[in-house]
């Protein structure tokens, strides 16, 4: 299931964040920027045709290069690592507080700052995130994105550029990590392939290499009836 996360996390934990039109499905575009297909179906493409068009793209989290149909149009992507913990080490854990929709804009500004992936006005609900503070300033963040069967994603890990190099993204990734332990799941996370640093942090909490994957924008060539 890792392989096609965002389906499995759609149809399994997140159906009511969903939009779904068969064999595809997408996060509503405030939750989430990700879209999916199944698969085990061949209707794939053309029922995510009903959710995309060439004002609402989505985007696609795959194992390999995504080929589009014709017509389509990918505006863009990257290659990442897929990385399983498969021990957690023992780290500092910082004195961290939940987030929740009060704190949605200092976590977008820090989003915006450091760049740690797709964050959007709602992705807090996906899950729980913790915060670091500076006095009311948040400097730090992690949290969950996406959950399938047996395993929970770790996102938006960030920290300030003033505050790096304390151990506070290791710390916050650890406690985001104990409590999916502790649920019986198995954490995960992916990071751009370039990002030798996040690599390190994440290998020295425990996380290993899966694969490689790749993510892409795209939209349909036009909008369908009864196309949202």
């Amino acid at each position: 299931m890792l392989d096609n996360a965002v389906w499995h996390s759609l149809v399994h934990a997140h159906p009511r964040f969903a939009e779904r039109a068969g064999a595809a499905a997408r996060y509503q575009p405030d939750v989430s920027v990700f879209a999916a297909i199944d698969d085990s179906a061949d209707s794939g493409w053309d029922d995510l045709a009903t959710l995309l068009g060439p004002e609402h793209p989505g985007a696609l989290f795959r194992p390999g290069p995504v080929i589009v149909p014709p017509g389509w149009t990918r505006h863009g992507g990257g290659e990442g690592h897929q990385m399983v913990l498969e021990h957690l080490a023992a780290v500092t854990i910082p004195d961290a507080r939940r987030l929740g929709a009060d704190d949605v804009d200092q976590m977008l500004r820090l989003v915006e700052l450091t760049r740690p992936g797709p964050f959007c006005v709602r992705t807090v609900e996906l899950g729980d995130y913790f915060g670091v503070f500076a006095g009311r300033d948040l400097i730090a963040m992690a949290g969950e994105r996406l959950r399938l069967p047996g395993y929970c994603e770790i996102s938006a890990v960030c920290t300030h550029p003033d505050w790096r190099g304390r151990g506070l993204a290791a710390g916050l990734t650890a406690l985001v990590a104990q409590r999916i332990l502790g649920r019986g799941d198995t954490p995960f996370l992916h990071h751009a392939v370039d990002n030798d640093p996040a690599r390190r942090v994440y290998e020295a909490l425990g996380f290993v290499f899966r694969r490689a994957v790749e993510w892409s924008v795209v939209s349909s060539p036009s909008r369908r009836p009864g196309q949202r």
